[in-house]
C-alpha cells in the first residue's frame, strides 16, 4: 500500500472471522500490514463502533464481547492507524448529499469523512455502496486479480 487507504467494517471484520479462510487471508494481511505502520491505513470511529457489533453478532463466528473490545481497543491505541472521526458539519453535509445520490446515509457519512480527511480510496467489499459518491474510489480486494 502506497497511497493512503480507509478501511470499511467488512474488511476489517474479515480479518478476524476465520470463518471464510480466502477472505480473511487477504485481509488480515492488510490489516497487519497496517499495524505495522504499512502506511496511510485510516479508520473512523464509525467503522470501529460497527466493528464491535459485527465481531460480536454478524460474522461466520462470533466473537466475545471482551475479545472483540481487545479487538477495537488495538485499532484505537494504534499509532500505525489514523483514526478519523466527523462533526455536525460532516454529518449536515452527509444528510444533504442523500438527497442527490442512492447511496445509504451511513455510507454517506464515511464519504464525508474521508473527504475531510483527504483519504479518496476505501477498501470495502461493498464497493456498488461507493460508486456513486465522485470523490471516492472503492477498491475490492477480495475481487480476483485479472490473469496477465
Amino acid at each position: 500500500m502506497k497511497d493512503r487507504y480507509f478501511f470499511d467494517t467488512n474488511i476489517i471484520a474479515y480479518a478476524f472471522d476465520r470463518s471464510d479462510r480466502a477472505k480473511w487471508e487477504v485481509c488480515r494481511g492488510l490489516v497487519r500490514e497496517g499495524f505495522q505502520g504499512g502506511s496511510g491505513c485510516s479508520v473512523s470511529s464509525q467503522v470501529l463502533a460497527e466493528l464491535f457489533v459485527v465481531l460480536t453478532a454478524k460474522v461466520g463466528k462470533p466473537v466475545p464481547p471482551k475479545k472483540a473490545s481487545t479487538i477495537v481497543r488495538s485499532f484505537v491505541d494504534s499509532p500505525s492507524w489514523t483514526k478519523l472521526n466527523y462533526d455536525h458539519r460532516t454529518v449536515s453535509r452527509a444528510v444533504a448529499d442523500s438527497g442527490s445520490t442512492p447511496a445509504h446515509f451511513w455510507d454517506l457519512l464515511i464519504a464525508e469523512t474521508m473527504r475531510d480527511a483527504g483519504v479518496k480510496r476505501i477498501y470495502t467489499e461493498n464497493v456498488k455502496d461507493f460508486e456513486g459518491i465522485p470523490w471516492v474510489e472503492p477498491v475490492n480486494p477480495l475481487r480476483p486479480r485479472p490473469a496477465r
